[in-house]
């Protein structure tokens, strides 16, 4: 596809590369194949110790601001020393001071200490901002957006709608050229606070099935996994349940465990989790304190190659999603949908945008989130019966592969991208729509 775009778009994302991205890498990917020149703008170097394999396609390079100002002063200066005589930095600072005076922390000075990196070092043909996820990198993207007079659009998700202030969220989506948002949910929400509900468009992120081809019918895995006949009454053979997500609080890991304990001690099964994260430890210790630890193996983060053997080789998947304290919570979690393409029946909580992909006893089971004797049932139900496990993961399966195809957002995203670098007096009336000139 030839764009015709007269410059980059930098993509602005808290971390470059991260396992639990995958949405963001596939995205990448497929707009470079699309035509789209890219750079990559990372506020946190990586963590991960591996990466999936999609991470070695991209081309774009990465540019890597400073994670804490202070261990890179004479970067932050060079660059304050120059956007400072930029035209635009006074109407910068402004905006940054009035969110400094209403958020007054460490994380709204860093992120204007990034944004004038940025802005000093982004290159000169840079026509487009666009931020992955409306909290810190959408700050970082807005500051150093009006600073250089370019558009800036944002991509939000969950944690970042969900933590986000409402005078924030409702200033960010009014000054942006447009925002799109991975469900429904999530777009009726940032809606409400849009100055016109067109400035917020829902775009499924999708699965790009060349990555999560339909496991063979008769090989490991399959639609209906666990349609051999694991039942839970063998010890020997028991029934494989599997989860992948970050041990935080709003994947309810805890409620798992929690579960888990509750289940009849002649119904045999064993847990395999998937991925890092701070909660690791106490989890550990739960299990351990219900007697269920010898059950549970925890794999850490794996690439996307490990994860999908495991979709194929388990019987049935769980996630006990739930609202944090802090009000963090999943949007439409990617693991269901993956999970869901692999022939693997799931287990989930009715939160936020999930019940937009698992219809309750049809493609899966829904249950209310913090709710372990809840949970716990609908376990000893489609551990004891493997044939339900078939017909559910088989409809799941052919709903995802129906109507969760990444083709269709990436190429409204495109289109998104190429009108609005395009015709640039079309964007959204605010002083970081203009055209851009550089000191």
């Amino acid at each position: 596809m030839e764009t015709g775009l007269p410059g980059k778009i930098a993509f602005v994302v808290k971390g470059y590369p991260r396992l639990s991205e995958t949405f963001i890498a596939q995205e990448i990917l497929a707009l470079e194949r699309r035509g789209f020149d890219i750079l990559i703008v990372s506020l946190r170097h990586p963590t991960d110790p591996d990466t999936h394999p999609i991470h070695d396609e991209i081309s774009a390079p990465v540019l890597y601001l400073p994670e804490y100002l202070h261990r890179e002063p004479l970067r932050v200066l060079k660059a304050w020393w120059t956007m400072r005589r930029h035209p635009r930095y006074p109407a910068a600072l402004n905006t940054w001071l009035g969110d400094l005076r209403r958020d007054f922390t460490p994380n709204r000075f860093r992120r204007f200490g990034q944004a004038l990196v940025l802005g000093h070092e982004l290159p000169a043909d840079t026509a487009h901002i666009y931020a992955h996820f409306l909290h810190t990198p959408a700050s970082t993207a807005r500051y150093a957006a009006r600073i250089l007079g370019l558009p800036w659009s944002c991509s939000a998700h969950a944690v970042d709608i969900w933590t986000t202030p409402e005078w924030e969220k409702r200033e960010k989506i009014e000054d942006c050229a447009w925002l799109v948002t991975c469900t429904a949910h999530n777009r009726d929400h940032l809606a409400s606070h849009a100055p016109d509900r067109d400035r917020v468009e829902h775009l499924y992120h999708g699965l790009d099935f060349s990555r999560f081809p339909p496991p063979a019918p008769n090989g490991e895995g399959g639609a209906g996994n666990g349609d051999g006949g694991r039942d839970g009454g063998d010890p020997n053979d028991p029934v494989v349940l599997l989860c992948v997500g970050r041990a935080v609080e709003k994947k309810g890991l805890d409620i798992l465990i929690a579960a888990l304990a509750q289940l009849a001690p002649t119904l045999h099964w064993r847990l395999l989790h998937i991925g890092g994260g701070s909660l690791l430890p106490s989890l550990k210790r739960q299990a351990r304190r219900l007697n269920i630890a010898s059950r549970i193996d925890w794999l850490g983060p794996q690439p996307q190659q490990a994860v999908i053997a495991r979709y194929r080789a388990a019987d049935l998947f769980v996630l006990a999603s739930r609202i944090a304290r802090n009000g963090d919570r999943d949007g439409l979690p990617n693991v269901l949908l993956e999970a869901q393409s692999q022939g693997l029946a799931c287990i989930a909580t009715r939160l936020s945008a999930i019940p937009e992909l698992i219809e309750d006893g049809v493609t899966g089971r829904l249950v209310p989130a913090d709710d372990p004797k809840a949970l716990a049932g609908a376990l000893t139900a489609l551990i004891a019966d493997p044939q339900r496990r078939a017909r559910l993961a088989g409809a799941g399966m052919a709903r995802v592969r129906e109507r969760f195809s990444f083709d269709a957002g990436i190429e409204r995203l495109a289109a998104k991208f190429a009108e609005g670098v395009r015709h640039p007096q079309q964007q959204a009336k605010s002083p970081c729509a203009s055209p851009s000139t550089r000191p």
